[in-house]
Order: C-alpha cells, then sequence, then structure tokens
C-alpha cells in the first residue's frame, strides 16, 4: 500500500525506511521545513525540558549531564543518541509531560526547549504548579506552499491508502494546501489531538493511536 508521510525531515525519511520495511511504498510530503533558530539558553539550569525531537540539534555538549524531561519515547531516544544521560520521557502527552514534572519536583529554573510558537500553554501550566520555567525557541516550523509533485499526483490519481500525522501542526498545514483524492485514504494520528486537527476533508476514515508512539500509528496500518 502507497502511504503519505507527511512529517518533516529528517523524521520523514526515517518514517519511510521503516515503512519499506514493512512492504509498504512510501510516499514523502513533509508539510513543514524546519529551521534551525539561534537561541541564548541558560548555562546552568535545574532541568531541560523537550516536547519535540526537532529541538535536539540545539541542545549545547555543555548540557548533556543535566536532567531532561521529554513527552514521548522517540524523543528520549534521540536525546541518548545525543550523548545526554539523564533522560525521562511522560510516554505521552503534553498533560503527561506537565504532571511528571510537577512530581519530580526539581529545585531551580527549567528551559523548555521548543519550536517557534510552541510550548506557551506547558510553560503556564508548568508556572502554574510552581515551576520556574524560561522558555526559548530553538527551532522555526514553516508551512508548505505545496506539495511534492509526485505526492499530488499519487493523491489526485486515488494512489494512496493512508496518511501518517505526527503532529496538529502538519495536519493544519497538509489541510490548508487542500489536497484532491483525500477520500479514498485513511488518516492515521499520532494522538487524539492530531485526530481532531484533521477535519475539514472528507477522509474515508480518521484513525488515533491508541499511545502517542510511532509503533501505536504504525499498528494502524494493519
Amino acid at each position: 500500500m502507497k502511504i503519505l508521510v507527511t512529517r518533516p525531515e529528517p523524521g520523514a525519511s526515517a518514517t519511510a525506511a521503516r515503512l519499506v520495511a514493512m512492504g509498504h511504498e512510501p510516499v514523502l510530503a513533509p508539510c513543514l521545513a524546519i529551521t534551525p533558530r539561534r537561541a541564548r539558553l541558560p548555562e546552568h539550569p535545574a532541568a531541560l525540558i523537550v516536547t519535540s525531537g526537532q529541538a535536539v540539534p540545539a541542545l549545547p555538549e555543555a548540557l548533556h549531564n543535566v536532567p531532561v524531561f521529554c513527552v514521548g519515547d522517540a524523543t528520549a531516544g534521540k536525546l541518548r543518541a545525543a550523548g545526554f544521560a539523564r533522560v525521562e520521557s511522560a510516554s505521552g502527552d503534553a498533560g503527561d509531560l506537565c504532571r511528571l514534572i510537577s512530581a519530580r519536583q526539581v529545585p531551580g529554573l527549567h528551559v523548555m526547549a521548543v519550536g517557534e510558537r510552541h510550548g506557551q500553554a506547558l510553560a503556564r501550566r508548568l508556572r502554574a504548579a510552581g515551576i520556574l520555567v524560561a522558555r526559548r525557541a530553538v527551532y522555526a516550523a514553516r508551512a508548505a506552499r505545496a506539495l511534492p509533485e509526485a505526492a499530488r499526483a499519487a493523491l489526485a490519481g486515488g494512489e494512496i491508502g493512508a496518511a501518517l500525522f505526527y503532529s496538529a501542526e502538519s495536519a493544519r498545514a497538509f489541510i490548508s494546501l487542500k489536497p484532491l483524492g483525500t477520500e479514498t485514504m485513511t488518516a492515521c494520528a499520532l494522538s487524539p489531538a492530531v485526530a481532531a486537527a484533521l477535519g475539514g476533508l472528507p477522509w474515508r476514515e480518521i484513525r488515533a493511536a491508541l499511545a502517542p508512539t510511532e509503533a501505536d500509528l504504525m499498528a494502524l496500518l494493519s
């Protein structure tokens, strides 16, 4: 089956490789472009908060021994691969991450490394829980202006059986492009929040993963 992959690089290519191993034919259509941003991070934070793997390349080696709280297991894996030694995953969504950080009660400044315009609601919740938070935008995500020609042709021809959506932002970017052919496709969302952002197009079906992991997302294809 042809599967549309809407997540940005470098994740899109990694997902494509997994789909090939499963016997599917991936069609890449990144709906967001990620641009690094220079951000001055405090030198000695008590902890780091990471809500997306896109933030990992911006985190300096000097912080590798700082405790890191992240929203999901995939991001935790990226952090450990980058050299971070004290990583704890909430294995869920922003609410789970807030509860994890509140439960740990690490004293001192928590630096939240996020995308531009991301993380405001989480920062407010943490501050309300008494956590000292400094939010820093370390990358920007821009919506694509058009889908790749191969993806547009496959969509218009009704060749795509399903599409994978990893974030609400990617889902909204895809919908804004008004693609053809979605009425014959199943939209597979990483979470109910992502699924909620997929309204506005005539899907055959919208499915949400049981847990916000890529394994659970891929399970929706069976």
